[in-house]
């Protein structure tokens, strides 16, 4: 069975771990573009040059560099029993470009999930990562304007994916076991 799934979620919600812990139990692999990003920063590529100056302006990476990834990771081997992308699209027209990728495969998403979450328990969440990981480019004003991006450009996804009947919400309050059984619980 194919599974071929998006989640979104503000930046903080715990899409990344969520991802990945679904992802596993599906046998798919989990996509991040933001881990995308971040390989290429530590390993100084010219993307991850580019790519470090627009996230500390608080920014996010053109659409043009990341639907190019995007569509390379996902022509991958591995992608072919289905995928979990996280953090893609961000944007209306990513949302087209994805349409197009997967259509030139012959392919279609089955859901979309979307981790409903507590904005300020969010950026409080984030500042304790920040400090943990050593996340120089996540200050709160960095991420009080990465949450407003994502409430301008982002959420207004989960309105075009309800339209289609993708949307499944789940709330992602809580322990990481629970969130995780609610996603599992949802997509059953």
């Amino acid at each position: 069975m194919s599974t071929r799934l998006i989640i979104l979620g503000p930046p903080g919600a715990g899409k990344g771990t969520q991802a990945s812990r679904i992802a596993e139990r599906l046998g798919i692999p989990a996509i991040s573009t933001g881990e995308i990003f971040r390989a290429n920063i530590k390993a100084g590529t010219p993307l991850g040059v580019e790519v470090q100056h627009i996230l500390a302006s608080g920014g996010y990476v053109t659409d043009e560099i990341t639907n190019k990834i995007v569509d390379d990771r996902l022509e991958q081997p591995d992608c072919a029993p289905g995928f979990l992308l996280d953090g893609y699209p961000r944007t209306v027209a990513q949302v087209g470009a994805l349409d197009e990728m997967l259509a030139a495969h012959g392919k279609a998403l089955d859901h979309v999930l979307e981790l409903t979450v507590d904005e300020d328990a969010v950026v409080e969440r984030l500042l304790e990562r920040a400090k943990v990981e050593g996340r120089a480019d996540d200050t709160e004003d960095v991420i009080r304007e990465r949450q407003a991006i994502y409430r301008r450009e982002t959420a207004p996804l989960a309105k075009v994916y309800a339209d289609r009947g993708l949307l499944v919400q789940v709330d992602g309050m809580g322990e990481v076991d629970a969130i995780t059984d609610r996603i599992v619980a949802a997509l059953s």
